[in-house]
């Protein structure tokens, strides 16, 4: 048989996790889902198109990424699912089988959805909205393809803001200099300093701009859990001066408040870089991500020119 597609795993993978309160290791459960929908083991054998994956174990994680975005399970830590409060009340209000208006619900009804890695156990808010989507018949390839590569992106995003609200500070400050380097700043890495730690004035790095050191920028990496506000950043600034430096980065995994954003623009030399903003930079530069090359063959017309 055919693996399923990945909506068919959503209920095995939510009724696994519901009768293991205490949450399970993802390679366990993408066991259980495939001993569910009865894979045979050449079934497990099918690769992506890619060959980097077995299909099913990437069908398990996608349908793991709805029951997240509905607000149903959360990665406890890398590799580990558990379900979040609202996913167990969930699991014990729907009986099996689910419905197929439930299934499609939750595989289609949260793909807008920001994961929050600091509140997975909150609800979602019921403001979102289901991504929009043209119908199979009336989309082009190209636009599938493009929606996908979108989707891709925004998963990949989601799960870096998880993984950074789980590293250590220390690691966390040295994963905004190694991006800070591969964007450019510093002629080598050996130009990016961390200095955070007891006494750093808040201050966590400093980077070289030219060889002699002659102008630097300062930079803070935080993992603030709430909202970075006016006076967090006042405090920076503070820091900045202490220094006799012109230029800082101030970046965090979550976000800023209006009040923050506009004290920042109100002085000279500070730029402000929020979670989102953070892992679209490491996806673009390549820190901490790999891409995948997929060729698509396009006609040369000019080829066939006399």
């Amino acid at each position: 048989m055919a693996v399923p597609t990945f909506d068919k795993f959503i209920e095995p993978i939510l009724r696994h996790l519901a009768s293991h309160p205490e949450g399970a290791l993802a390679r366990d459960v993408y066991e259980a889902a495939a001993a569910t929908l009865n894979l045979s083991d050449d079934d497990k054998q099918e690769l992506l198109p890619s060959g980097m994956q077995p299909i099913y174990k990437n069908r398990a994680g996608w349908a793991h990424d709805r029951l997240k975005r509905a607000g149903f399970s959360s990665s406890a830590r890398r590799g580990y699912w558990k379900l979040t409060d609202n996913g167990v009340a969930y699991a014990q209000g729907h009986a099996a089988p689910l419905s197929s208006e439930d299934v499609e619900k939750l595989a289609f009804g949260f793909m807008d959805v920001r994961l929050r890695p600091t509140s997975l156990g909150d609800p979602l808010s019921s403001a979102a909205s289901p991504l929009v989507m043209p119908e199979p018949s009336l989309s082009s390839p190209d636009d599938r393809l493009g929606i996908a590569t979108t989707e891709i992106r925004g998963a990949v995003a989601d799960e870096l803001l998880e993984i950074l609200a789980a590293v250590s500070p220390t690691f966390f400050e040295a994963i905004v200099l190694d991006l800070l380097h591969r964007m450019g700043y510093g002629a080598s890495r050996a130009d990016l300093q961390r200095v955070g730690g007891v006494g750093d004035g808040g201050i966590d790095g400093v980077i070289s701009l030219d060889k002699l050191g002659l102008e630097k920028v300062h930079v803070q990496a935080k993992r603030w859990q709430q909202n970075v506000g006016r006076p967090e950043v006042q405090a920076f600034y503070g820091a900045l001066r202490g220094q006799r430096a012109n230029k800082g980065v101030l970046i965090t995994t979550s976000g800023f408040t209006t009040q923050a954003e506009d004290y920042a623009k109100s002085v000279e030399g500070i730029v402000l870089v929020n979670g989102s903003k953070l892992v679209e930079l490491m996806i673009d530069h390549g820190v901490g991500v790999s891409t995948r090359n997929i060729s698509v063959p396009k006609l040369d017309s000019d080829y066939f020119d006399e």
